[in-house]
């Protein structure tokens, strides 16, 4: 869920040459380094959010302006080319936390320009356009002015994007695209072939779903802030993961990813299910599953809803509910979760 920054410096950057580099080395269980797989002609050329980002050869100090870009990094075993990360919203995942510890933390939250500028990266990559302003690392512009390409997920520019992908294929041209630059093309091919396999698997049941010809309705809840829910519209991933599960998204007519709504709209709109987004690691009011499963219990509208009363709730961690390496996990979980309540085969 993206926040606007309220504070922030403007970028002054005067990178200085990027630092020697060192040889790129994925952990043990990940293989052989992902560079050595066919590294790229002498200049390599990808487009990101209709801007071209070339390079004379891979990245050596990349940094990674979210978690979810961080994520998908490791993933692909180049925790050896990052020189930075920030904005951590929750734990990294078992699967992760050697490769994480091995990279600098520069901003526990939203990076600056100056916290940039500190690690003079010659990469970096963010899963969102809102990280790119003057008041937080600065404008792809002007980093790109001064030599330092700025990669954004495909996901967040639906106009820049070929029509008709859906998200999840905007998610794997991520990877096809990193894999080009960092020349980890096989690992980026066979992480994006696992991942396709999994939404087909998820997608399986779909057709078992129609009720007297209807699809099952569900509110997403991703958080709760000072006793207003929040829940997916339909520009955010749980639209399309719907979508796949033969379900709709309630919200599917607020052109929002996140919207904050009523408990009185909720009501309103019954779903057959609620989806809750875990956020316990955030930490913040409200955010535990167990407090957004009391704030409805509490509420004297929507604790009458059948989908409350009778328990047909479906819990998943809400970092995987944005667009990430990770969202095929929630794709799966939300797929067994409906076949659980019989909304599915």
């Amino acid at each position: 869920m993206r926040h606007r920054a309220r504070t922030g410096l403007a970028l002054t950057l005067v990178l200085a040459s990027a630092a020697a580099a060192a040889g790129c080395s994925t952990p043990a269980d990940r293989g052989s380094d992902p560079t050595a797989q066919g590294a790229p002609a002498a200049r390599t050329a990808v487009t990101s959010c209709g801007s071209g980002l070339s390079f004379d050869g891979p990245p050596k100090r990349t940094v990674a302006l979210d978690q979810a870009s961080t994520e998908t990094l490791l993933e692909l075993g180049l925790q050896d080319r990052m020189a930075g990360t920030a904005n951590l919203k929750t734990k990294i995942p078992a699967q992760y936390q050697d490769a994480y510890a091995k990279v600098p933390v520069i901003a526990p939250k939203i990076a600056t320009g100056e916290q940039l500028r500190a690690v003079t990266p010659d990469f970096v990559v963010a899963g969102s356009t809102d990280l790119y302003t003057k008041d937080r690392a600065g404008t792809r512009e002007e980093l790109g002015a001064l030599g330092v390409p700025a990669f954004v997920s495909a996901v967040d520019c639906p106009q820049q994007n070929e029509p008709g992908k859906s998200p999840f294929e905007l998610l794997f041209s991520d990877y096809e695209a990193l894999g080009k630059v960092f020349g980890a093309e096989e690992r980026a091919a066979a992480l994006a072939r696992d991942q396709r396999a999994a939404v087909a698997k998820a997608g399986e049941s779909a057709a078992g779903t129609a009720r007297d010809g209807k699809q099952p309705t569900v509110v997403y809840l991703y958080s709760v802030f000072n006793g207003m829910p929040y829940v997916a519209g339909r520009t955010g991933l749980p639209s399309e993961m719907s979508r796949i599960v033969g379900a709709k998204n309630a919200f599917d007519d607020v052109e929002e990813d996140w919207p904050e709504v009523s408990w009185e709209e909720v009501a309103r709109r019954n779903p057959d299910f609620i989806v809750i987004g875990d956020l316990s690691e955030r930490g913040r009011p409200g955010d535990s599953a167990a407090e957004k499963r009391r704030a409805m219990a509490e509420d004297p509208v929507v604790s009458k809803l059948a989908a409350v009363r009778d328990n047909r709730i479906v819990e998943v961690p809400g970092i995987e509910l944005d667009p990430s390496v990770r969202s095929v996990h929630a794709l799966g979980l939300l797929a067994a979760g409906m076949k659980d309540l019989g909304y599915a085969r």
